[in-house]
């Protein structure tokens, strides 16, 4: 069924192709068009997904609805793409955080409304791209093409300070990505003229060049991820970025560095990874501490979220590099639980700001009275937030715990101080804004959800409930991938 199946390509190039539709709308007098054919789009784009979904064999690592055809001869660059039980989790959940950051931008847009839906849905199939991508090449073309879209949609539809957080987003991205590029060429050379990534895969590589090679990656996917000390561009990004491209950003964009780790780093250079290893793990523990209580002092709400989402990335990259089954099948499930849980944060702070026009937790308080359906939707992703059982925050954390539990006690203990700071800073946020007494009559005034806002934090309850109860389909999914990758780093290239 899979030899000639185009749906990889599909959910890649129909929310491109949707956009540039959307594009060709024009001016704002056609703006109710063009949210229209944007829905259509991010929807058309998240149904393309479901027959990847059920077509999917969990029983084997191998790639699957792999599509191969020649697109630059002469360098033996190749249209290849695949997907395992790794990448197919974020296709589908980029695919759904697109529909509902259309639904969520519907109305709070009202100037070049065609310019900010089309961005989101080209920078829909882009990430789709990279995920999918077996080609060194296609992978770098998607990876570094997603930064446009995001550069536009914050330095165009963003706050007071957006021209120096979009170039700063930016320029910190591309400058990593130069070194993966150098990389990449090294291996094309090492591999006798391919760009094939799993033919690097099986290279045999000297521990100098691996652990060379490692830092140009580490460099590449840090900043994405984004890692301790490379993470200053993100608290400014997000707080400058519109509601739904903070919601993007943090849901699917910081996983591309993450994916990378797994898709080049870990089965590529797998000595300079377990040599190094230490080093990602002390970077990971002060991303998990130290930026837990950054977060804490913070008094702008979506900054304190971006923190949190610094903090809760560092939790993805332990994981990985623990090398067990449940450290990195826990990192995998924290970063999809991550991309519902961060994208409903922010979506909640937008709700907040379109009504109040402030992010500043002192401008709030007594929310919960004036908006109680709000107060209930934001308290269950807070507890997410927090790592409280029976949410889709728990499940990926307890992992990565119980995984670092196995490699090493005091990793673990250390690791699981996030869920004291998380609760410390998210709940003690949740308070100040939701409950006590009506802090000024702009509060008191505040109209509840209506029903477009209603329909996407639902949607995202269900999603953080249903993974945090019964995440068996989720890590069904990625069980082959995980082993046969783990098996892969286990077998020395020297």
């Amino acid at each position: 069924m899979q030899a000639h199946s185009y749906w990889l390509s599909l959910s890649v190039w129909a929310p491109i192709a949707a956009g540039m539709l959307v594009l060709a709308t024009g001016r704002d007098a056609n703006a109710h068009v063009a949210r229209a054919l944007a829905l259509l789009g991010a929807i058309i784009g998240l149904l393309v997904t479901v027959p990847l979904v059920t077509g999917f064999n969990t029983d084997t690592s191998a790639m699957q609805f792999v599509e191969n055809v020649s697109w630059i001869a002469r360098f033996s660059i190749n249209y290849h793409l695949g997907v395992d039980g790794i990448s197919m989790l974020f296709i589908v959940l980029n695919s759904f955080v697109t529909v509902l950051v259309v639904i969520a931008g519907w109305k709070v847009i009202e100037k070049r409304v065609a310019q900010y839906m089309a961005a989101f849905l080209i920078m829909s199939g882009l990430m789709n791209g990279t995920f999918a991508a077996l080609d060194a090449m296609l992978f770098y073309v998607f990876f570094e093409a997603t930064l446009i879209p995001m550069y536009i949609v914050i330095g165009v539809w963003g706050g007071p300070n957006r021209v120096y957080a979009a170039f700063k987003f930016f320029l910190y991205t591309l400058l990593g990505s130069l070194l993966m590029l150098v990389g990449f060429i090294y291996l094309y050379f090492k591999s006798g003229g391919s760009f094939s990534v799993l033919d690097f895969h099986a290279l045999p590589l000297p521990m100098s060049a691996q652990i060379l090679l490692f830092i140009g990656f580490m460099l590449a996917f840090a900043v994405k991820v984004p890692m301790w000390p490379v993470h200053t561009w993100l608290p400014d990004a997000h707080v400058e970025a519109p509601t739904g491209g903070s919601a993007v950003l943090a849901a699917i964009m910081l996983k591309l560095g993450a994916y990378g780790f797994i898709r080049f780093s870990l089965p590529i250079l797998p000595d300079a990874s377990r040599y190094l290893a230490p080093l990602m793990i002390g970077l990971s523990l002060i991303a998990v501490v130290y930026i837990g209580l950054v977060a804490l002092a913070q008094s702008d709400m979506k900054k304190l979220i971006a923190y949190s989402s610094i903090s809760h990335m560092g939790f993805v990259t332990l994981g990985l590099f623990i090398f067990n089954p449940l450290g990195v099948e826990g990192a995998l499930v924290q970063m999809v639980s991550h991309g519902f849980v961060s994208a409903a944060m922010f979506l909640c702070v937008g709700v907040m700001y379109d009504r109040m026009h402030s992010r500043q937790i002192s401008d709030y308080g007594g929310v919960a009275n004036s908006m109680p359906k709000f107060a209930a939707f934001m308290m269950l992703f807070a507890m997410a937030n927090c790592g409280l059982p029976a949410t889709s925050g728990f499940v990926g954390e307890f992992m990565v715990i119980l995984g670092a539990m196995q490699a090493n006690f005091w990793i673990a203990f250390v690791a699981a101080t996030t869920l004291i700071f998380g609760a410390a800073y998210t709940l003690w946020m949740y308070k100040r804004v939701i409950f006590g007494a009506v802090a000024n009559q702009h509060v008191a005034d505040l109209k509840d959800l209506d029903n477009r806002e209603f329909l996407v934090l639902g949607l995202l309850a269900i999603a953080v409930m249903w993974m945090g109860i019964h995440p068996a389909p989720f890590t069904d999914i990625m069980h082959a991938s995980v082993n046969e990758l783990l098996k892969h780093v286990a077998v020395s290239k020297l």
